[in-house]
Order: structure tokens, then sequence, then C-alpha cells
């Protein structure tokens, strides 16, 4: 994918649904239902994705939050 076609706002977009999609994933599995995205179990592509998408931000200048894939993620103070 060339990520230097989109603009800023599309590799937000991009990168903010990367991390919705693991919030989901986790929210569904500690609710006991099987996730929707998969994404804890096929990460390697997940990561590369955000990899890209974050060389990308780094390179136009971007200020982002990095996404954390710790497993307990939606235990982390805030």
């Amino acid at each position: 994918m060339d990520y230097r076609a989109f603009t800023n706002d599309s590799l937000t977009m991009m990168y903010e649904s990367v991390r919705g999609a693991l919030a989901s994933d986790d929210a569904q599995k500690a609710a006991g239902d099987a996730p929707r995205f998969r994404v804890r179990e096929t990460t390697a592509d997940w990561k590369q994705h955000a990899g890209n998408l974050e060389a990308e931000m780094l390179n136009r200048g971007m200020f982002f939050e990095i996404i954390d894939w710790s497993e307990d993620q939606e235990r982390l103070p805030l």
C-alpha cells in the first residue's frame, strides 16, 4: 500500500481504526465473546500495517499516540 498517497486525516483514521479494532476485540474477549477482528490472532499483520502508518506519520511530522499492544491494555490507568 502506498501510504504516501493518503492525506494526513486518512492516515490518522486508519491508525485509529487499528486501535479501535484491538480495543473492540479485547472488550469482546473480556465479555466472553469471540473477538470480531481477531487482531491478537493475526498480530503480525496488524502491527506491520500500524508500523507502516506510524512511519509515514512520523515522516510527515504528525503527532499521534502510539498503540499499546499489551494484553491488558483495557486495565491501564488513565
